[in-house]
């Protein structure tokens, strides 16, 4: 017996409809930060992301952004390892998770990946991957924010 709802098989791919559709949007994800004045400015100043909220204080803030005319979308910034249930060793994979920029990641779209990515480029931010056509029908560039999180853009068409 499959242990997948009816109608579902085991790569996500539907055998048929048999639930009604659902009516669900992406509302938040959430990238950690290390230093919430300079991903403030990143996202802010360099993405020209709108502030949609800020609170708490010093390091441990939680900055709610996201792109002009998209109330619905956001990116919460977000002290890393906030959780009192996080144990000290999981504290310490964490913090090197994000120094080596492995931990959080987002893809991003622009019309205009070019003077994008010069924006970006000129804001001073580490470049990952310079405008690039990729094999699998993308073209599509990658920086890293100040808390070491890869974000990639891709061109929209």
């Amino acid at each position: 017996m499959s242990r997948w709802p009816s109608g579902i098989e085991k790569h996500g791919r539907s055998a048929g409809p048999s639930i009604g559709a659902m009516d669900i949007t992406i509302h938040t994800s959430v990238l950690p930060h290390d230093d919430p004045d300079a991903s403030l400015a990143f996202y802010r100043d360099v993405l020209g992301f709108e502030v949609r909220g800020d609170v708490g204080q010093g390091r441990m803030r939680w900055i709610t952004v996201g792109p002009a005319g998209q109330p619905g979308t956001s990116i919460l910034l977000a002290p890393p390892a906030a959780d009192p249930g996080i144990t000290e060793n999981e504290r310490r994979t964490i913090a090197e998770m994000m120094a080596k920029g492995t931990y959080g990641w987002i893809l991003l779209a622009s019309r205009d990946l070019d003077g994008t990515f010069g924006k970006v480029q000129g804001s001073g931010a580490e470049v990952v991957q310079e405008p690039t056509e990729q094999p699998y029908g993308i073209r599509d560039c990658a920086f890293r924010d100040p808390a070491g999180n890869l974000i990639r853009i891709q061109e929209v068409r």
